[in-house]
Parts: C-alpha cells; structure tokens; sequence
C-alpha cells in the first residue's frame, strides 16, 4: 500500500521541473494526481510516465476562470482533493532594475503570485468541506532573501507567495488546512533558461534535483494532521553564491 492510496493531489506547473517530480513522486505513492499547466503535450507526456491515475486539465494560472473549471472538474469527477502542490510559476530573462519593464513585472505577478491566490481560493471551499487539507506551495529562497539573482520582481512575488501560505495557516486552522511554503534554493528546472548568465553541466549537477523537492513534497503531504510543517527550505549543500562572495574577497 502506498502513503496516498485514496488521495487526490492536484499539482499545477506539472509539466516539467519540481511540478512534474511531485506528480510522479505523489502518484508513487498511490494518489490519483491531477495535472495542471499551459502546454497540454507537456501534460500528456507525464500523465502517460503516470498511468491512470493522472488527469490532465489544462489551465493557465493567472487566468481566475480557467482555475475555477479546474476545481469544479476536480469536485465532479473525483469528489475531493486532499493535496494542492500550487508550483507554477516563472522568471523572465530582462529582470534587473535597469532593464526591468512594466511588462516584465505583470508577467511575473500574475503568474507567481495571482496564479497562487487562484489555485488556494479554488481550493479552500472543498478542502473546508473536507475538513482536511494540505496545501503546498512553490516559493523560493528568494521569497526569504533580497538579492539580485532572481530579480526585485521575481523576490518580490516569492515573497508574497511565502506571506499568502503563512496566512491561510492563521486563518484556516481551525478547518484541518495545512500550509507550506516551500523554498527552494537553486534547482535544475527549465527556469534557469531565463537565466541571464548560462550555467556550466557542473554547476546544474550541483543544484537540488528536481527528484529531491518531489520526495520532499511527499514527505510533507504525508505528515499527521495534527501537525503544519509551516515553511521549508532546500538548498543545495555548495553555497555558489556564499563561495563567489568568498573567492572575490581571497
């Protein structure tokens, strides 16, 4: 028997990266997974590695009323969800002050941060009925930390993200909804193409695998009730940006 048997997990950002991970990481585990993003072939591809037990729905985030047909499908046809993996999300390449645009800035809001608010106000209303829920949300270490690396917007949107799970925390306990911001530190996800400076094979091989977040969000939908694991951190175990700051002092 697996951890999951009998839950139903919906994972947005499923196509690639920590969404796809978690997917598969929860579907091992016996969940019935439904999977979430933009592009459905990206979608079908880790639907088919999962079997039937995935569904796909397609949907873009930022769009309020594409994430409610998703929810309303969930309630319809599998009559609950036990597991929101809210983790779709992006960067954009031109993100430092002195290229950023307003353009760049909606992007990056409506994406990072109305994406998740969708997603958790879909969600609440069936997971308040349930009496039981766990949410769990892709933030990043640049949602705790200010640096240039990922951008102001970017930063500024994680950090949003990071308050938005700590107060559904507050405010829905007393319904058995459980919140976690999970913030990774760098991973190898096809976010890191926006990067302005490409990265070598090493320093990817060095990096949180997408595998390690997956696991990690298992271990968090499959906590007792009677606990919220409010926010986690995971980072690769070589600090690049610690040792740069080292190597320019030496």
């Amino acid at each position: 028997m697996g951890k999951l048997d009998g839950k139903v997990a919906w994972v947005t950002g499923a196509g690639s990266g920590i969404g796809e991970a978690a997917a598969l990481a929860l579907a091992a585990e016996g969940a019935t997974v439904v999977l979430s993003g933009r592009t459905v072939a990206k979608l079908e591809a880790v639907a088919a590695r999962i079997g039937a037990a995935a569904h796909v729905q397609a949907a873009d985030m930022a769009d309020a009323t594409a994430v409610q047909r998703v929810a309303d499908a969930i309630q319809a046809r599998l009559g609950r969800c036990d597991i929101l993996v809210n983790n779709a999300g992006l960067n954009i390449v031109q993100r430092a002050w002195a290229k950023l645009a307003p353009e760049g800035v909606r992007e990056l809001m409506e994406a990072n941060v109305m994406g998740a608010f969708h997603a958790a106000i879909a969600m609440l209303p069936m997971m308040r009925a349930q009496g039981d829920g766990v949410m769990i949300h892709t933030a990043s270490m640049a949602g705790r930390n200010v640096s240039p690396m990922g951008g102001p917007g970017y930063t500024a949107a994680k950090h949003a993200v990071v308050a938005m799970s700590h107060s559904i925390n507050i405010e829905e306990c007393a319904n058995g909804i459980r919140s976690t911001a999970l913030c990774p530190g760098e991973v190898r996800t096809p976010i890191l193409e926006k990067r302005p400076n490409p990265l070598s094979e090493g320093e990817l091989r060095e990096m949180v695998q997408p595998e390690d977040c997956g696991e990690l969000v298992v271990f968090l939908a499959t906590r007792p009730a009677h606990i919220c694991i409010n926010e986690v951190w995971i980072t690769p175990t070589r600090n690049r940006g610690y040792l740069a700051q080292v190597a320019r002092k030496l």
